[in-house]
């Protein structure tokens, strides 16, 4: 029953009317407008919730299906569905969208509405990119999002926000262009922009091979993949609070679903074929940005490193299955890749939201990123720091949280492929430990650092019920993963099948 409500439309349009009303309700109630927006947040929340709970999970075709013309002369329509790797990546940033929210509750004083508008409508969008089946419906959401990112690392982000802002929209931008172009092109072939049936395209090798590497400009910038990744620690660094969390928790998972839903069953022979190269380039970012990430001296750009390193495990979960179908029969290791590049993706959604929180809680206090200016805040922020050490292990791979589940979900993948793929991938449980745990002795341990340490006050109810609504979120991911692998498991499957028979005329 529920199946025929348009739930996807209600996802995506609801925050983004609310946004509006949001904005035009302006600032001189300032209070009453940040719970209008929370109210618009939780509301849409609890409209995706049935995107889960009536997904019927053994199902290979699309759910929750809406479907009407848009643009006849071009074929284009408002085409939406979702399947078992759409789905979950709603749900993460309906969730998270709450906590952004929420957390630039107080700090925000600057035109609040604009504020909190611009994240409202960027969740909509978001659940357009990953709800999206006819690919020009893709394409406007996917550049859509660029504008109220832009807005909100250039109003309200730091020192070098414009600087930061700037490179953010060019690299973003410049890798869509190409996209647009292998859209352009698959509809000329295909006669319609629908998504699905450019799965079904046959295309000559070198014709793919060109659809291939416009995808990846455009999915490795989002992911983002080394060596197109050098946007990102600038944008984390300058963007306030809420846009660290909503770009690390969300938009960088854009990036690893476009290669799912575009580059592998569109293109699989070229994914084949290229898959050396994603793989040194996912290895890259896993072990010499782990070391990058060491030497940080500011928690958020070292944070944002990890994210790099840690996307490096969802893009070589995605493309080892391809090294596994060449040496064996058997799905099981290629399932257990995609699988745990999925899982990873979504348990890095609430470990880097909480990382960028915790740290956002030490700077509405103390005004600094630098590790060296604090020390033993434990001392004065217990709680706190309980929930800082706890995310920082889950960051580390711990198991028993979220992180560790995805990655050693990969790493057992990539024994199945090759041994020093597994070796070098697993070195990130050692790097991840070493840069983490740096930080957190650093900033948490020992003697207190200053006065303004000695001053801080532990967290309040609204920070203690966000950090520990993502606590709890790593905790279940972390010791039973089975209700989100189940609901990916047939989707999975069906894409393995569908890339493994050759797409060469």
């Amino acid at each position: 029953m529920l199946a025929d409500w348009p739930i996807l439309s209600l996802t995506i349009w609801l925050p983004i009317v609310g946004g509006f009303l949001v904005l035009a309700s302006g600032d001189r109630a300032a209070n009453a407008t940040r719970w209008t927006a929370l109210t618009f947040a939780i509301l849409t929340f609890l409209v995706s919730l049935p995107l889960y709970s009536s997904f019927d999970s053994t199902s290979v075709g699309m759910q929750f299906v809406e479907r009407a013309t848009w643009i006849e002369l071009f074929k284009i329509e408002y085409y939406l569905g979702v399947d078992g790797i759409s789905m979950p990546l709603i749900i993460l940033t309906t969730f998270i969208s709450i906590f952004v929210i929420i957390a630039g509750w107080e700090v925000i004083q600057y035109k609040p509405s604009h504020y909190m508008a611009a994240f409202l409508i960027m969740e909509g969008v978001m659940v357009g990119v990953f709800s999206s089946l006819d690919a020009m419906l893709f394409y406007v959401f996917w550049e859509a999002m660029l504008i109220p990112m832009f807005l909100i690392i250039g109003v309200w982000g730091g020192p070098n926000r414009v600087y930061a802002t700037i490179k953010f929209f060019l690299y973003t931008f410049f890798g869509s262009v190409f996209m647009l172009v292998a859209l352009i092109y698959m509809y000329f072939q295909a006669g319609s922009f629908d998504i699905l049936a450019f799965h079904d395209l046959k295309m000559g090798l070198e014709v793919q091979v060109l659809i291939f590497i416009a995808f990846l400009l455009a999915f490795a910038v989002k992911v983002p993949m080394w060596p197109v990744h050098t946007w990102l620690p600038d944008a984390h660094v300058e963007a306030p609070t809420g846009g660290s969390v909503i770009l690390a928790a969300i938009m960088l998972k854009i990036g690893g679903y476009g290669f799912l839903r575009f580059s592998l069953p569109i293109t699989p022979d070229a994914s084949s074929y290229l898959d050396w190269l994603i793989i040194t380039l996912s290895l890259i970012a896993v072990v010499y940005i782990g070391f990058v990430a060491l030497v940080q001296q500011d928690m958020k750009k070292l944070i944002a490193y990890s994210s790099i390193a840690h996307m490096g495990f969802v893009t070589l979960g995605f493309f080892i299955v391809f090294i596994i179908a060449r040496s064996t029969e058997s799905t099981g290791g290629a399932m257990m890749g995609v699988e745990g590049g999925m899982v990873q993706m979504v348990s890095h959604g609430f470990i880097s939201a909480a990382m960028f929180l915790c740290v956002g809680v030490l700077y509405d206090r103390i005004h600094s990123r630098e590790i060296a200016d604090y020390g033993g805040v434990v001392h004065t922020m217990p709680i706190f720091a309980g929930f800082m050490v706890f995310f920082a292990m889950a960051n580390a791979g711990l198991p028993g949280t979220s992180g560790f589940v995805g990655e050693f979900m990969v790493i057992l993948a990539s024994f199945r492929a090759d041994f020093w793929f597994a070796f070098l991938a697993a070195t990130t449980l050692i790097i991840g430990a070493a840069y983490t745990l740096w930080m957190v002795k650093r900033v948490m341990f020992g003697a207190v650092g200053n006065d303004k340490v000695a001053a801080l006050k532990d967290i309040n109810g609204r920070e203690f019920l966000v950090l520990g609504s993502l606590a709890a979120a790593v905790l279940i991911l972390g010791l039973w993963p089975a209700p989100l692998v189940e609901v990916m498991d047939v989707s999975v499957a069906n894409l393995l099948k569908h890339i493994a028979v050759t797409k060469i005329p």
